[in-house]
């Protein structure tokens, strides 16, 4: 295996305007977030709207990402072609 000497990564001000403007908008994507938690937790509307069951959230992970789940068969003669014992 060849050795080389680190290569030499140099901050430039373009990459600070950016780092800080990413991190201004994540600090403000979090802070209504928590305002959007307060104001659902003080109406009961709102936990509603904003539920973490397992079958919805399951189901709009398959819709983001397009996935439409084929029901399996439960038969034998599916599991094993057309076999017959």
């Amino acid at each position: 295996m060849l050795r080389r000497k680190p290569t030499r990564l140099e901050l430039k001000l373009d990459d600070i305007e950016e780092f800080e403007s990413i991190r201004k908008d994540l600090e403000n994507r979090k802070k209504q977030k928590e305002d959007v938690e307060v104001v659902g937790s003080s109406d009961g509307e709102g936990a509603i709207g904003l539920s973490s069951d397992p079958k919805t959230r399951e189901q709009m992970i398959n819709d983001r990402i397009g996935y439409k789940p084929q029901p399996k068969p439960n038969s034998r003669s599916s599991q094993f072609g057309s076999f017959e014992f």
